[in-house]
């Protein structure tokens, strides 16, 4: 039985967690996670997921210590030297390991990648596989090195990206298998049966940090372009564009099927029903009209986008029905101008 020390912070890091507290093929003795953070009208101060996954074991009587510093400095050291530990595990933590800390650890330290290394290297792999329009990504187990996402590969899952998946499912899809995989390499370590694949640094691709201005659609890209965006950047950091001067945020969308514009009818500006095929090719970011079978079309560069789910700025979100019915004027609005 390994005594492990498990690093991660938000929602899909918990999940993992409860897996290898169920299973109790080996032992947490501690899990260090970010400082609770203030959240709220009120700012209360609210404990990160993987904090309160612990803290529910801990009441069950599992004695787990829970760690929660700003930085990882020689007190959290001499705490963790303590608990004599053999592995560090880690899944969305966020913080820099200085070679200090992982020399606790006598069996080295993992880590879950949500790509298949070395492919997508850095913070942001799944907008990124998604952005590509790729059709597979996946999840690697790896040795945590210095150099970012560059360790030895322990395994390898391959996941596929469907026409709907968004960046929050694919991530949700990572977490669900994230605990057998790491229970899966931590059997291997504690038997020597691990096989270590060093990485070929010639095949690593990079993905930056995002940033807000990054969900700034142009409308002249293709809806196939636009679509991959709008679910690469969901729900961090957000789509958006400018209607007037609106922000309007869209959360969901799909891609019109061309087969269906000679037959299909909408409903325009002004209340009437047209044949879609009528009016197509517009200026990009023109709002075409309503289909009432999927949602509001929009032209785009090359190809028409449905639009599912939108919010203006400062409103909630909404289905396009709510949406539409709040904002009439919407149809023949040119986004993006």
């Amino acid at each position: 039985m390994l005594r492990i020390v498990y690093c991660g912070s938000p929602e899909i890091a918990s999940i993992p967690l409860k897996k290898l507290f169920e299973s109790e093929t080996h032992e947490i003795v501690a899990v260090i996670t970010n400082p609770p953070s203030m959240k709220g009208r009120k700012g209360d101060l609210i404990p990160t997921p993987v904090e309160m996954v612990a803290r529910d074991f801990q009441s069950q009587g599992k004695s787990v210590e829970i760690l929660t510093p700003e930085k990882l400095d020689a007190s959290v050291r001499e705490k963790i030297s303590s608990l004599n530990p053999d592995i560090l595990v880690c899944f969305a933590y966020g913080k820099i390991f200085g070679p200090k800390f992982l020399e606790l650890f006598p069996l080295g330290a993992i880590n879950l990648h949500p790509s298949l290394l070395p492919k997508y290297r850095g913070c942001a792999p799944v907008p990124a596989s998604i952005l590509n329009q790729d059709k597979i990504t996946g999840i690697t187990i790896q040795r945590l090195v210095q150099q970012m996402d560059a360790g030895d590969i322990l395994l390898q899952k391959e996941l596929v990206i469907q026409e709907d998946d968004n960046s929050e499912t694919i991530l949700n899809k990572a977490a669900s298998q994230g605990g057998k995989l790491f229970l899966e390499v931590l059997n291997q370590i504690e038997t020597k049966t691990e096989k270590p694949i060093p990485q070929d640094e010639s095949q690593a691709t990079y993905c930056r940090m995002l940033e807000k201005e990054d969900g700034k659609i142009d409308w002249s890209k293709s809806a196939k372009e636009i679509d991959a965006k709008i679910r690469a950047f969901y729900p961090w950091p957000g789509t958006f564009t400018k209607v007037g001067e609106n922000i309007l945020k869209i959360h969901s969308c799909s891609i019109f099927d061309e087969s269906k514009i000679e037959s299909t009818n909408i409903t325009v500006a002004d209340g009437s029903v047209q044949k879609l095929s009528s009016i197509t090719g517009k200026i990009p970011g023109t709002v075409l009209g309503i289909d009432k079978s999927c949602g509001i079309l929009v032209q785009t560069g090359n190809g028409i986008l449905v639009l599912k789910n939108l919010q203006w700025h400062a409103k909630k979100a909404m289905n396009w029905k709510d949406f539409i019915n709040g904002s009439k004027q919407f149809c023949d609005c040119i986004c993006g101008q």
